[in-house]
């Protein structure tokens, strides 16, 4: 029987229908020809005719990528290979209770475990607590959201997302019985925190627009439609969430948005006392607290924008006084407060910092040295308020991540555990530098960078970058990545302004007002390491998601010679519009971000002018290839189909233009490791297939 299947392939690329449509604010009118890919009754997508689109765009980017399929699927094996697949993590301790995650063979997704401290470890008293593949099964997407062990270790309250939108359902189970209890509660985006005698769970509902506007009190036995409401935001702009203080006895409600914040305090004894303000919100100001012994720790960027610790009376909540001084040299992210000591996170030239620090000697000052010059470090799980050693992470662009706990007292740094790669890894075949790269103003933007040392220059490159919300991109270990540097790819991370790589400042020089200094600084990257001989214009491969794509869209635009193959991830990149619209479930909280372009004209015509979709011309553009969720709530599935009808009418290359959309899964793509692999491995295989790269190894 002949085989019919390629005659059912699409020929041509799908070509939206253009239907005329336009806004206007401050007497400009912005035509939209795609506007109708939104379906008005979002986020249920049921319009026929876009749904028709979306999976024509998908037939075409199955068409397309058939010819790589052998290569998607050797690289798939290869990433695959280099998975420990029956793997487990260190166990902690918290309580009477070691805690730890392990993955069976093939699994896509992990079991948690425990057992009673002082058991033999020989499996016999191993209790599995949650069992996500048996939560997956059937399912086309699960992901766990938070997981939170009540205070005694009987019960065990967990919230699920199975189709992708971010809207979680919470279940509890005894483990002492295996069963389920009735309460649950649907619609959750949260964590969830145990009041104190485990009769209750504090936690916050997404509403309609998909905002945490509450914290909301759970008391287990009764319907979740007599929960109590803790706290009410009512500025559409903020997001309230809760967690429990580090000794336990303060339930801590914070509300803020991008760059101002307010915090209350409950006792979480007393779950329905009236809370405690710490001090009322003052625009620009952000700041967090933790408690012991009736002194607050306020971690704050009232004086300093690379933030401060303070401490007050419990008594005088307000009345801060500084116990670590802000300084230009040193970005204080963060504190966690233990009985006997506290541990500062930070970022010195750009690279992880963690002290040790106590409260009887202010000037005793222990920071954790760690072996190389260029690695990302970090607190892991430390639950119990009485520790004498300190979990902590560590890794680097050539360093698989490891496991250590630190011992206060001796200083000294214990290996528990390197990630194994079964097919094999040498460190010494690598090098990872950390170079300086002058954008066109004269800053200085630091590249981290990792490539075989055989490797021959100029040869072709990866650059990833993501430059907002003041997020920083470390320096970290990737498996995935080896199979381009592999094949000869350097791989390059751009640490852009917008990001918080080099302190706050860093941030705010990336938004609002200076947002283009991030498209800039990444595309002066480029040119830079080609001017150095690493690589070629033409030869570098890009590649970013969310703000990351809106970084694509723009700099495709500005310079798509340069680019040998973009790979956008769900891209931010219909700026304009979604700016433009309230409504939306992100954007109130975006405005301090990006600016107001409903009240700002200056915000306005700036969005309007590096907005992607807004700025697509009639031009060259390199191979793109564009991915999306249908379920997705933070980068709605229209910004990127609509992008690309548009790419597709006015760009006068016949380059490669792929639009994937995940039908059943939201901002994070597939769910499963295993499923997230093969994504990547279709990334990868298109970049190869792109910029002519042999896809054998070397």
């Amino acid at each position: 029987m002949p085989d019919t299947t390629i005659a059912t392939k699409p020929v041509l690329p799908p070509v939206a229908a253009k239907q005329p449509s336009s806004v206007t604010h401050h007497g400009i009118t912005v035509a939209d020809d795609y506007a109708w890919l939104r379906d008005p009754g979002y986020p249920k997508v049921k319009n026929k005719a876009i749904l028709a689109h979306l999976e024509a765009e998908n037939a075409w980017f199955e068409s397309r990528m058939a010819s790589q399929a052998g290569t998607v699927d050797a690289l798939f094996k290869e990433m695959r290979a280099r998975i420990k697949e029956a793997d487990k993590s260190v166990p902690y301790k918290d309580g009477d209770w070691l805690y730890w995650i392990e993955f069976d063979e093939g699994a896509e997704y992990k079991k948690w475990w425990r057992r009673a401290v002082g058991a033999p470890d020989d499996g016999s008293a191993d209790q599995l607590i949650l069992d996500e593949p048996a939560l997956a099964k059937g399912k086309d997407y699960f992901r766990l959201g938070a997981l939170s062990v009540s205070r005694n270790g009987r019960l065990l309250a967990y919230s699920v997302d199975d189709n992708g939108s971010e809207r979680y359902t919470v279940r509890i189970k005894d483990l002492e019985t295996g069963k389920h209890l009735k309460d649950t509660i649907k619609g959750t985006l949260s964590s969830l925190v145990w009041v104190a005698g485990d009769t209750g769970l504090v936690y916050s509902l997404a509403n309609e627009q998909w905002r945490t506007d509450n914290v909301r009190l759970h008391w287990l036995g009764k319907p979740a439609r007599k929960d109590v409401e803790l706290f009410h935001e009512d500025d559409e702009g903020f997001r309230a969430s809760a967690s429990l203080s580090a000794n336990e006895n303060w339930i801590i409600i914070g509300t803020g948005d991008h760059e101002t914040s307010e915090v209350y305090l409950v006792p979480s004894d007393d779950p329905l006392a009236e809370p405690m303000l710490v001090r009322k919100r003052e625009k620009g100001v952000e700041y967090d607290v933790d408690e012991r012994e009736g002194t607050l720790f306020v971690h704050t960027n009232d004086r300093h924008e690379n933030f401060r610790l303070a401490t007050a009376p419990l008594a005088d909540p307000a009345n801060w006084t500084t116990l670590i001084e802000g300084t230009d040299a040193f970005y204080l992210t963060g504190f966690e407060l233990f009985r006997d000591f506290y541990v500062i996170d930070g970022r010195l030239g750009g690279l992880d910092r963690i002290e040790i620090r106590y409260y009887d000697d202010p000037a005793r000052v222990e920071p954790i040295e760690f072996p190389e010059q260029s690695y990302t470090a970090g607190v892991g799980s430390n639950p119990e308020w009485d520790s004498k050693t300190l979990r902590l992470s560590y890794e680097s662009m050539v360093s698989p991540a490891s496991t250590f706990d630190y011992d206060v007292a001796s200083r000294e740094l214990e290996l528990l555990k390197v990630q194994e790669i079964p097919s094999g890894y040498d460190k010494a075949l690598y090098a990872t530098e950390r170079l300086e790269i002058a954008a066109r103003d004269g800053t200085a933007i630091p590249v981290s960078i990792m490539y075989r040392k055989d490797r021959v220059s100029p040869g072709p490159l990866y650059l990833y970058g993501y430059g907002a919300y003041g997020i920083a991109i470390p320096p970290g270990f990737s498996t995935t990545r080896l199979s381009l540097v592999d094949r000869g790819f350097a791989y390059a991370i751009a640490h852009i302004r917008g990001g918080d790589d080099l302190g706050r400042a860093w941030y705010k020089a990336g938004k609002l007002e200076s947002r283009t200094n991030s498209f800039n600084d990444f595309v002066d990257v480029a040119k830079g390491l080609a001017e150095r001989g690493l690589t070629e214009p033409g030869r570098i491969a890009i590649a970013g998601g969310s703000a990351g794509g809106e970084l694509m869209g723009a700099v495709v635009n500005s310079d798509p010679h340069l680019w040998g193959a973009v790979v956008a991830h769900v891209p931010f990149v219909d700026v304009l519009a979604t700016m433009l619209d309230a409504s939306l479930p992100l954007t109130p909280g975006e405005w301090p971000e990006w600016g107001n372009p409903i009240e700002d004209k200056e915000a306005f015509e700036l969005i309007r002018s590096y907005s992607p979709y807004d700025n697509v011309r009639a031009q060259e553009y390199p191979p793109m290839l564009v991915t999306a969720g249908l379920n997705d709530p933070r980068v709605t599935y229209w910004e990127p189909a609509k992008w690309v009808a548009r790419l597709r009418e006015l760009k006068t290359d016949d380059n490669e233009l792929l639009l994937k959309t995940n039908m059943g899964a939201g901002h994070g793509g597939k769910s499963g490791r295993f499923q997230s692999l093969h994504e990547t491995a279709e990334e990868f295989a298109f970049i190869l297939w792109q910029m002519g790269v042999d896809s054998g190894l070397r």
